[in-house]
């Protein structure tokens, strides 16, 4: 049982229902105040029954009988050591097991918790002759368990509605609580929830402000954090821009001598235009990027485009690009988001794949927790990445060796930007060591629902006119 709710609501009833049942059952089993001022009065009856039979035969045990019956309203059954009722009777066959012996008012689990039904007594007179008494006891008014069995229903009931009322007063702030965390941990920084009444003030309610006022501290350092790189990104293109300018006029100007300090000045005035231009688009992904235009996009002309650009750079280090598309994978995105994604994977195996090597770009269909998706696998012949490291390659500014990054010319954002995108598809991308070596990065994107199910009907259409022919 995993529902913290039913635990504690079951436990809390099933808790009252037999602490209130075992209680009424007790109260049941005991004797009532007839049957107790009864139980010493038995003697009485069978000794004033044999001396009334004795004295006064069957006509004078049957009066005293019948006054017994009158002021106690209960029936006496008086036998010899024959087991022959004084009056001649025939008793009931019950009377007469009860006579011998062979009944006992407890002979099951409920007979010794239910009342009494029976009372027997026996005496031996002077003369050596045994007498045996069995009264028999009115029933209960409500049956076998006296007038409590709509107390017994009635409690149990009301129990578990004061049960259920507890356990959702407990569990309904964890509840909601649960639910502002997951949207959280989604990315809205906005969410919040719901604070119960001032009046409350027991742990559970100071945990929900504590977490409202988390969450809101959060939400700004996150807000300040993407506002301070935006506006830093913005505020470095313009010197970027002038310095570009300033650049080609000191061209113009200078001699063959400075050519190459210029032309480092334009390779690093580069380098700072592209991780300017890299920290603008991580900001806009971080704010969720909510107005971008998203259309139905195929996957193997987005990824033959990139492997065409990727190659050329590739080919510096005798490398190849592979493609392989299995599917042609159409999902609803935005192109330039998407294209910027897949190409940042694909450069980074190009930069770290061993020369004389290839990388493979993979495309298929696959099937995930929310159905059908598209699955880019983009892997590389390289070194790989240690373990440990394999959940932080999608962090900003991450590197595993600085002195690799200086080398390739990487700053550790290009990864981080795959995330975000992908994130904002509605994807999941994922990164994982080669066991013959290499590092493999998957892309999975929800596949365009309609669009597929258009290309399954022509398929089957297809292959209904292939089977008539």
């Amino acid at each position: 049982m995993k529902s913290l709710f039913l635990r504690i609501f079951l436990s809390y009833w099933l808790a009252q229902a037999l602490f209130m049942t075992l209680a009424i059952l007790i109260v049941t089993a005991l004797p009532s105040r007839e049957v107790a001022n009864l139980e010493p009065e038995s003697a009485t009856f069978l000794s004033n029954g044999v001396q009334a039979f004795n004295s006064g035969g069957e006509n004078g045990l049957w009066k005293y009988l019948r006054g017994v019956h009158e002021t106690y309203h209960v029936r006496l059954f008086i036998s010899d050591d024959q087991g022959k009722d004084l009056l001649g009777r025939v008793p009931p066959d019950w009377v007469k097991r009860a006579q011998r012996g062979e009944m006992r008012t407890a002979d099951s689990f409920w007979g010794r918790l239910s009342p009494p039904e029976f009372l027997r007594s026996s005496m031996t007179t002077a003369d050596g002759r045994r007498y045996t008494l069995v009264i028999d006891l009115p029933p209960p008014p409500s049956g076998r368990f006296g007038p409590h069995g709509l107390p017994i229903f009635l409690g149990i009931l009301s129990s578990g509605v004061v049960c259920f009322l507890l356990a959702r007063y407990l569990t309904s702030p964890i509840a909601r609580l649960r639910a502002a965390t997951q949207k959280l941990a989604e990315g809205d920084l906005a969410a919040r929830t719901t604070v119960p009444s001032f009046r409350r003030h027991d742990e559970m309610a100071e945990l929900m402000r504590d977490f409202n006022n988390m969450a809101e501290r959060l939400e700004k350092l996150m807000n300040t954090q993407k506002r301070l790189l935006t506006d830093i990104s913005h505020e470095l293109r313009s010197p970027l821009a002038r310095l570009s300018v300033a650049l080609e006029l000191a061209r113009k100007r200078s001699g063959t001598d400075a050519g190459s300090a210029l032309d480092r000045i334009d390779r690093e005035t580069n380098r700072l235009n592209e991780l300017i231009q890299k920290l603008l688009t991580l900001a806009r992904l971080d704010g969720g990027e909510p107005f971008i235009q998203k259309s139905p996009i195929h996957l193997e002309h987005l990824i033959t485009e990139i492997a065409k650009d990727a190659a050329f750079e590739a080919s510096s280090r005798n490398c190849e690009v592979e493609v392989d598309v299995v599917d042609d994978c159409v999902v609803v995105g935005n192109a330039r988001l998407l294209q910027s994604a897949i190409e940042n994977v694909v450069r980074n195996a190009v930069r770290y794949t061993d020369p004389n090597t290839s990388v493979q770009v993979r495309l298929e269909n696959g099937v995930g927790q929310n159905g059908p998706e598209a699955v880019v696998l983009v892997t590389d012949s390289g070194p790989g990445v240690p373990a440990e490291t394999l959940d932080k390659l999608f962090l900003p500014f991450y590197r595993i060796d600085d002195a690799r990054g200086r080398q390739t010319g990487g700053v550790g954002l290009g990864l981080a930007i795959t995330e975000r995108a992908v994130n904002l598809h509605n994807g999941s991308v994922r990164a994982a060591n080669r066991p013959q070596g290499g590092l493999m990065i998957e892309i999975r994107l929800p596949l365009d629902h309609s669009t597929n199910q258009q290309a399954d009907v022509h398929l089957s259409e297809v292959a209904s006119a292939v089977e008539h022919r």
